[in-house]
């Protein structure tokens, strides 16, 4: 075994889903299939369960994370022994409040780990070399990278009676109990869908996971937001609603070194190269 296998491993133990794992890790699919196969062929035993919506840690694959986490860790505390101080670069990134946490961790980890990095982190609208966005949000000025697509999905109290249908039409949401969220940029599309009851407004995504959880109402939410919170069900939507999210940087100015090399890593799983877009 070699650690990049260990890596992908621990991506798959967190994601529970091999393609939500390979999105982490960067790389194809089909990649991270082949690391578990080997592991397990290395190791003689099984260590995920394939089923309809993605996989399940054996009790073998919960005994072995424990080992493989403290491997890469001691892995990446070894990279960093002997490097020598740098000049840190700044680079200060927006975020919009509406992100899937767990993917934009995922894209934000090699930076946040390079030691010769400074990276801050502000809203949307404040000032920024670069943002990452819904695409909706894009102003004339600025380039856009595309990073991934979110569907929208509902998130349901697990008692709530519509748990009880596979897929959700906007008609069953009239009447129902419902939380808005301050920042969603598919907001007045849903309001304007349904004649429906607002039960509470959301400042963030986690308070409007915490309050469909706690049985307050019914939250329209991007789907890797509804899919990381296990406290809540999740059904699909019969309207196939979408937002598009990447990264938006300046048109006007080159971007910084840092800048481009991000933009580079980020895209070269979908072109094998980077191409920077030029002004």
């Amino acid at each position: 075994m070699d650690i990049r296998e260990l890596r992908y491993f621990s991506a798959v133990f967190r994601e529970r889903n091999l393609t939500a794992a390979a999105r982490r890790c960067f790389i194809s699919q089909p990649s991270i299939s082949a690391a578990i196969t080997n592991l397990e062929a290395e190791l003689g035993t099984a260590l995920f369960i394939r089923h309809k919506k993605g996989v399940a840690p054996t009790q073998a694959a919960e005994k072995f994370h424990a080992v493989a986490r403290r491997i890469i860790d001691d892995a990446d505390a070894a990279r960093n022994l002997f490097r020598k101080p740098s000049t840190r670069h700044a680079l200060t990134l927006g975020l919009m409040r509406t992100l899937d946490l767990p993917r934009t961790v995922a894209l934000l980890k090699p930076l946040t780990a390079a030691s010769d990095v400074a990276l801050r982190l502000v809203g949307a609208d404040e000032a920024a070399d670069a943002r990452i966005i819904s695409k909706s949000m894009v102003r004339a000025d600025e380039h856009f990278v595309p990073l991934w697509t979110d569907r929208y999905v509902a998130a349901l109290p697990p008692s709530h009676p519509l748990t009880l249908k596979d897929r959700l039409r906007v008609s069953d949401f009239a009447g129902v109990a419902m939380i808005d969220r301050c920042h969603c940029e598919q907001s007045e599309f849903f309001k304007a869908a349904a004649s429906r009851k607002t039960a509470a407004i959301a400042e963030s995504e986690d308070w409007a996971m915490a309050l469909v959880a706690a049985g307050v109402g019914i939250a329209i939410v991007p789907e890797g937001v509804a899919r990381a919170n296990p406290d809540v069900a999740v059904r699909e939507i019969e309207v196939k609603v979408k937002r598009h999210v990447g990264l938006a940087y300046s048109s006007k100015r080159p971007p910084s070194e840092v800048l481009r090399d991000f933009i580079a890593r980020i895209q070269r799983p979908k072109t094998g190269r980077a191409k920077l877009a030029r002004s």
